[in-house]
């Protein structure tokens, strides 16, 4: 064998998968059962006559074949029963065809934003070990023809969107080594996580807003149907989180989702607490007037002391003039006088704009609102994610 090594001047081969089934799993890679078959020309190997010759897959031993290698394959198995899956074809002019079956699992870099309306696109790449390009040379025997059976392929979470091969090399300190790239893009199936995560959170988010239709009075039905919707949006994103993958530096669309259902069924509970302390603390029917006789009192009285200056500075105008230096001075009196008003004035107004006169109105507001921005978050929602 080593004498035959030693003889190796270069050969060139094409190497291609058949076959191939991906059975995605949630942590970052895939696993692949794969049909490899590379073929090669070594005219050492030629013989006499017009049929192939097929060989115990044992004798490979025996022969030389390319070091070829799956980059990042965490693991990786050749299948062995009933005997080893090989293959090994010796052809009259010398090209040899080595066959084998192999099951691995491959790593792939996956973006997880969009995540479960994502696309991935996944690699798996072969590279020689030890023999670099002015040793062998890869390429693909049919182009993107050369992987076969992704037409057939049925995933349960996936998609095959589309697939290509590609051919480079791989640049390392000990040199540059051929390498083949198979790319395909896969697509996830959002049937699934609809039934499953999206409806039940809507269903939730619309149970919370039944609270608006009860009257404040019934506080155990309104609190009732707040807490246990609260509950329950808590106990589904933490079943949905434990189904998800592990990738903690990404925001997922999945999570912004249940973000989103979670803080309005927290605002429908807010909400009631809003009208129902605003019911409690409601002014009675006599002390409404009171305080509006009180605040009105406040402004007459800074009216008052802002009009009294600007009345006796308009006797005196009268009865003498004045240089225009005195006049002057009466009008930054005069505004000097106006502008606290004024500033009081705003703030009576800004408060009136926080004051609720009847808090029963308080549900009817929130009947319109919250299932109105629900729809409209669900709509930026959904087309930035399924489009953008």
């Amino acid at each position: 064998a080593e004498s035959y090594i030693q003889g190796l001047d270069k050969f060139e081969y094409n190497i291609g998968l058949r076959c191939m089934i991906i059975l995605f799993f949630l942590f970052q890679d895939y696993t692949a059962t794969i049909f490899l078959r590379q073929r090669w020309t070594d005219e050492r190997l030629c013989f006499d006559g017009n049929k192939s010759l097929s060989l115990d897959g044992r004798l490979v031993e025996m022969l030389w074949v390319p070091d070829t290698f799956i980059v990042d394959s965490k693991k990786s198995f050749l299948h062995d029963i009933t005997v080893e899956n090989r293959l090994i074809r010796i052809y009259p002019n010398g090209t040899v065809l080595y066959a084998l079956r192999i099951t691995t699992t491959v790593a792939c870099s996956m973006d997880l934003t969009k995540y479960p309306m994502d696309k991935q696109m996944c690699t798996l790449q072969l590279e020689s070990w030890g023999y670099n390009v002015n040793d062998v040379m890869f390429y693909w025997t049919r182009g993107n023809d050369s992987v076969r059976g992704l037409d057939t392929l049925r995933l349960a979470q996936y998609t095959v969107e589309d697939h290509f091969t590609s051919v480079s090399e791989a640049v390392y300190e000990t040199g540059r080594y051929p390498k083949l790239v198979f790319h395909f893009e896969l697509k996830r199936n959002i049937l699934y996580f609809i039934l499953e995560t999206y409806v039940p959170s809507i269903l939730l988010v619309v149970l919370s807003w039944v609270s608006f239709w009860i009257s404040q009075s019934s506080v155990p039905a309104r609190i009732c149907i707040g807490v246990t919707t609260v509950l329950t949006m808590t106990t589904l994103m933490m079943g949905a989180r434990t189904s998800l993958p592990n990738a903690n530096c990404f925001i997922k669309a999945i999570d912004v989702y249940l973000g989103i259902c979670f803080s309005f069924i927290f605002g429908a509970l807010l909400e009631y607490a809003v009208a129902h302390f605003c019911t409690l603390h409601r002014l009675s029917s006599k002390e409404l007037p009171k305080a509006e006789e009180e605040r009105n009192g406040i402004l007459a009285a800074v009216a008052n002391s802002c009009s009294a200056p600007d009345n006796a500075n308009k006797i005196d105008s009268n009865k003498s003039s004045k240089t225009s230096i005195d006049g002057k001075k009466e009008r930054s009196k005069h505004n000097g006088c106006s502008s606290p008003m004024s500033v009081m004035k705003r703030l009576f107004c800004i408060f009136d704009c926080f004051h609720v006169k009847n808090p029963y109105h308080i549900d009817n507001y929130a009947r319109f609102s919250f299932p109105l921005s629900f729809i409209i978050i669900n709509v930026f929602y959904w087309v930035y994610y399924l489009y953008l």
